[in-house]
């Protein structure tokens, strides 16, 4: 990819020469011939730079022996880069030990060892299936979309456009859902389905499980990072971002524009408005509703309160002392007036 095509794709101003060809992306400090990288501050700049192409802030000043593409975010901009230059690219193959039901429509690339695909269900063009995914019955799945090994996609699930499921990723499998009567717990139907709509990503080893009675539902855009349980009849709205080992239990709404930290526990039935930020290890309770802004704790409050509340928690063995030391002078007082 030439240097003016970099410049274009991130309408950024180039200095330098426009026709060199990168091939490759790396740190500032290791970067060499035919290779970009990108400074966030101009004080990060390496001493002896080698890359053939630096991204910098729009205000960066300095003379460079190598080209420059000057852009309101180069970590953005730096990201849109990488993203063509490792384009993933399926090969145009399939196993022979793939099994494909006879009256499945499979237009995928790539097909890897061991896959099952079940009867009826669609896979569009410019997909990659790898080794050992599993497939159910009358599932749909669309172009372009990336299908790491050992992915479990059980029947009726949709999937988009360019999605991709990292390995060992689970959509589709029955929600944690009983009914409990005298004796024991009767388990209550889990029929629904998964809907994820297109440009999704999931992480590793993450569950969505299929609504009860309706539809799982992940939204455009969004991205879900490893070890992610989402719960039967959940709904994440679009571009929401979820980091590793956080919980969604049932029937939760989780509106467009959400950040969720790390190892985040959401109980069933609560709302995430638009633009709320859920702070890592937050607890949120059953049937709450977060609004937009920065949240953290347990329960889940907001930032502010949370960090003056946190400040009183460090002094309570002061207070302790204090409350000690107070209770004794009065005792004292107690015994001169007697």
């Amino acid at each position: 990819m030439k240097i003016r095509e970099i410049a274009e794709l991130v309408q950024g101003e180039l200095v330098g020469d426009a026709e060199m060809e990168i091939v490759r992306v790396a740190l500032p400090e290791l970067a060499g011939e035919k290779e970009i990288a990108f400074i966030e501050r101009a004080e990060n700049l390496p001493e002896n730079v080698k890359a053939s192409c630096l991204i910098v802030p729009e205000n960066f000043a300095k003379e460079l022996h190598c080209s420059i593409i000057k852009v309101k975010n180069p970590k953005l901009a730096f990201a849109k880069v990488a993203g063509v230059l490792y384009r993933f690219q399926a090969p145009k193959k399939r196993n022979q030990t793939a099994f494909i039901a006879e009256d499945a429509e499979v237009e995928a690339d790539f097909i890897g060892a061991f896959v099952s695909i079940g009867s009826k269900t669609k896979i569009g063009k410019g997909t990659a299936i790898f080794d050992n995914v599993t497939i159910g019955s009358d599932v749909e799945i669309g172009e372009n979309c990336v299908i790491f090994p050992n992915c479990v996609i059980y029947d009726r699930v949709r999937i988009g456009n360019n999605c991709v499921l990292h390995a060992g990723v689970v959509v589709g499998a029955d929600g944690f859902g009983y009914v409990r009567d005298e004796k024991e717990y009767v388990k209550f139907p889990q029929i629904g389905t998964v809907v994820i709509e297109d440009d999704v990503e999931v992480g590793a080893n993450t569950c969505i499980d299929r609504g009860a009675l309706g539809e799982t539902r992940i939204g455009a855009g969004t991205k879900i990072d490893n070890l992610v349980q989402i719960a039967h009849n959940v709904r994440i709205g679009k571009r929401v971002v979820i980091a590793a080992q956080t919980g969604i239990s049932g029937s939760t709404v989780i509106e467009d524009d959400c950040v969720i930290g790390g190892q985040v526990g959401i109980g069933d039935h609560a709302t995430l408005k638009s633009g709320a930020v859920i702070g890592s290890q937050a607890g949120i309770l059953p049937g709450k509703i977060v609004r937009a802004g920065v949240w953290w704790g347990t329960p889940v409050q907001p930032l502010a309160e949370y960090k003056r509340l946190n400040a009183h928690f460090r002094n309570l063995e002061r207070f302790k002392e204090e409350i000690k030391a107070l209770k004794e002078k009065l005792n004292e007082l107690e015994k001169l007036i007697s």
